[in-house]
């Protein structure tokens, strides 16, 4: 029986909040290993990108597909299109996790400064809270919820600052300045992952509005 439009995005839809589930495990899984500078773990969230991967190719695979047996105009193009951002986005995120992971690696010798650390944890429970206001409002076509994103974006950013001041900070020897630097990235990369979140917003107004 040949399946319909509107069942294949909703098939697309659902991958792509699998895939977001992905990429908050892989966000938990970077900020326990760095938390703990567990190397075992920072290895499990590399080879994990694997399966955020696979999961990012089968949406765009089935984004492909659609568009060559069906034709989709309107709002339901429109849905098609904003699949295909926020599938870009969430593997992005996914990257950016994997960035932070290797990160730890290079630097799980080096005694951390706590506070950056403590940072840090505060910077990915707001990425974290950032991505699931921004999956859900795409789900739920609320614009409404999704311009908040902007407001937290603003406090990712404020903490992304203030880490890059407490690196600046740091002194002691050259391995407790090397490491300090080292995890300015690691908080670029979580204030990066918030912006993507607020793309997923404009995703959901472009839905919504056209």
């Amino acid at each position: 029986m040949r399946i319909t439009l509107q069942e294949e995005l909703d098939q697309l839809e659902a991958a792509l909040q699998e895939e977001g589930e992905l990429v908050l495990r892989a966000l938990r899984g970077c900020l326990g290993a760095l938390e703990r500078m567990d190397v075992e773990l920072a290895d499990e969230v590399i080879d994990f990108d694997d399966e955020v991967d696979e999961s990012y190719l089968n949406i765009e695979e089935g984004i492909l597909s659609l568009l060559a047996r069906q034709t989709p105009v309107a709002v339901d193009l429109r849905t098609v299109l904003a699949i295909l951002h926020v599938n870009l986005h969430l593997e992005r995120m996914a990257d950016y996790c994997v960035t932070v992971a290797k990160l730890t690696k290079l630097v799980a010798g080096v005694a951390a400064d706590e506070t950056l650390i403590d940072a840090f944890e505060e910077m990915g429970s707001r990425a974290e809270e950032m991505i699931r206001v921004a999956l859900d409002s795409f789900a739920h076509r609320d614009v409404e919820r999704a311009e908040t994103l902007v407001e937290l974006d603003e406090l990712i950013d404020r903490a992304n600052r203030r880490a890059v001041k407490q690196v600046i900070a740091i002194g002691g020897d050259d391995e407790r300045r090397e490491w300090g630097l080292r995890t300015i990235v690691v908080s670029r990369c979580l204030e990066r992952i918030g912006d993507h979140a607020v793309d997923i917003g404009e995703q959901t107004a472009f839905l919504v509005s056209g």
